[in-house]
């Protein structure tokens, strides 16, 4: 666990660089309507206690939470910063560890757009339960990048608001 944790720290230390480089110059560099990374999503086999531990222990205050219709809770953020987040995610036969990294986005059509153009296996765009506009890209890696735009009434950009 603590290997983990170090792992994420260093993902979201590196996340805030490029976010603060990207937000500078995110209309002249090649990735325009990037905004930034916005969160690392984990999956963790108790979410009870990896909540306490990221709220309690790493400070980090919960940002929100989304339970589906039958009551049980699929996802929490915890806030790093205004605009970075940690989702956690309950493992439920799922393997444990990072399973995506999020990329804020102004506008989903135009930045699927982009890359697709570059050749990138761009999925179908989505509307969340949290309201967020998403979409993913796998990677030749395995890696998942979900795209997101945040829309006012997303629970993202609320948590972002109220920050």
């Amino acid at each position: 666990m603590r290997g983990l944790a170090l792992f994420v720290a260093g993902i979201l230390a590196g996340g805030l660089a490029v976010h603060t480089a990207v937000a500078q110059n995110q209309n002249r560099g090649p990735n325009r309507g990037v905004v930034g990374l916005n969160h690392v999503g984990i999956i963790v086999p108790d979410l009870d206690k990896a909540v306490e531990y990221y709220t309690k222990t790493m400070g980090f205050p919960e940002a929100f939470r989304f339970v589906n219709p039958q009551g049980q809770v699929q996802l929490v953020y915890v806030q790093i910063s205004q605009n970075t987040f940690v989702e956690l995610q309950p493992a439920n036969g799922r393997p444990l560890g990072v399973s995506h990294f999020g990329l804020h986005v102004e506008n989903m059509n135009a930045a699927t757009a982009m890359f697709k153009a570059r050749g990138a296996n761009v999925a179908e765009t989505t509307l969340s339960g949290t309201k967020a506009i998403l979409s993913n890209i796998a990677a030749p890696d395995g890696i998942r990048m979900e795209l997101s735009e945040l829309p006012p009434e997303s629970l993202h950009r609320q948590a972002m608001n109220r920050w």
